[in-house]
């Protein structure tokens, strides 16, 4: 299947670019991270070499602008990126997505000069890992009452609370953390995101969560306790977190989807390849006519989610208003990824519940794109409520 950028009239020197960077990352993929996988997931742990080897590759910076040291490529760039290194092992996507489109992201989006010249182009160059510490024990779709509470001391900020869930919470350099200032005001108003240093005294990580898949990606659960920030770490305006953080996760929701199509992509190669190896009463299964009506409802849906994910990226860059779209892509994209692994595991039959087969792995690594970054039921309102407010689509 042809890349993405097909679907866009885009100038030629861009499409250039874009599949320049693919076919890096591509590379880099089979050289440095395919080969580790499964040694990965077994450590849980993404090792610092090559997370060292990806920043010397400029991952990290893909996304942001050039003058705070990334690469200027926008979320287009981004979709390339997430949707190849996901081909190779998701838990890396997930670093890359939790450090460059949400806690870089939130940087770029709230962030004043003073604040990206400091934390943005160490985001951007790999020298700091960053993380998003929005969901709690008693607020994760319910975001907007988050308990975390922040209170103004002189010219800092005291922080107290938990937080769940945290990709890369264990490893962070540098985090985006959202509290409370004033609950009266709702979420317009009274939540604040501030830059934290994870090497202050308060920030405490309590342990490192055991997961069904991404499992060398680290989820971190975290305990603030008089955690000091200093005035000129509020990002953006006090009271405006929440707005930050949707802004944010509407970016994110379009990353995920290029994770989930790169899944699906490497779902679909591996399924081709077994249906075309494995023979049954005396022939390749990919001649039987059921394993060729799995085949192409998976490209059907890959070919659908792939116009989907590379236009809304294109919005975003363009400046387009992706609430709703944002929120399409996360559903559909999730879906669409439990649909293809689950068809490409059935081709396999009894292998695909081995170990020793990629599709076992995939199936448990697909599962949670249904819940983070906003659970489908969740996108789900959103997009009813933008019908409502426009009386229609």
């Amino acid at each position: 299947m042809k890349s993405g950028l097909r679907f866009l009239n885009l100038p030629a020197d861009v499409v250039e670019t874009l599949e320049d960077l693919r076919s890096m990352v591509r590379e880099f993929v089979d050289r440095e991270i395919r080969p580790i996988s499964r040694e990965m997931e077994k450590r849980e742990e993404i090792p610092k070499e090559l997370i060292r080897k990806m920043a010397e590759q400029g991952f990290f910076g893909i996304l942001l602008p050039e003058e705070y040291g990334g690469a200027g490529l926008g979320e287009l760039g981004n979709v390339v990126l997430q949707e190849e290194i996901t081909r190779g092992d998701a838990s890396v996507a997930v670093l890359l997505g939790a450090s460059t489109g949400l806690c870089g992201g939130a940087i770029n989006i709230g962030g004043n000069k003073e604040q990206k010249e400091k934390y943005l182009t160490k985001i951007a160059t790999g020298e700091y890992i960053g993380c998003f510490a929005l969901t709690e024990p008693n607020a994760g779709s319910d975001a907007q009452h988050i308990e975390t509470t922040a209170v103004k001391k002189g010219d800092r900020w005291i922080l107290n609370g938990s937080k769940l869930y945290v990709s890369n919470g264990d490893i962070a350099d540098v985090a985006v953390v959202f509290a409370a200032n004033d609950r009266s005001l709702g979420a317009y108003g009274g939540i604040t995101a501030f830059i934290v240093e994870t090497s202050w005294k308060g920030w405490n990580v309590m342990k490192k969560e055991k997961k069904m898949g991404i499992k060398a990606s680290g989820t971190a659960y975290i305990v603030l306790e008089d955690l000091e920030v200093p005035e000129e770490n509020v990002l953006g305006e006090v009271g405006q977190g929440f707005r930050i953080a949707m802004e944010t996760l509407d970016i994110g929701r379009i990353t995920l989807g290029a994770g989930c199509l790169g899944g699906a992509k490497e779902a679909f190669d591996v399924a081709w390849r077994f249906a075309n190896e494995r023979k049954q009463f005396g022939q390749p299964i990919k001649n039987f006519q059921m394993i060729q009506h799995y085949l192409s409802r998976m490209a059907m849906d890959i070919f659908t989610l792939e116009s989907l994910v590379y236009r809304v990226a294109w919005m975003a860059d363009n400046g387009m208003d992706i609430i709703r779209e944002a929120s399409i892509v996360k559903v559909f994209a999730s879906e669409v990824l439990d649909r293809v692994v689950d068809l490409a595991l059935q081709i396999h039959g009894g292998a695909g519940y081995i170990e020793d087969y990629p599709v076992e792995k995939m199936y448990r690594d697909a599962r949670i794109n249904r819940i983070f970054e906003g659970t489908n039921e969740i996108q789900e309102y959103v997009i009813f409520k933008t019908i409502e407010r426009k009386g229609g689509l």
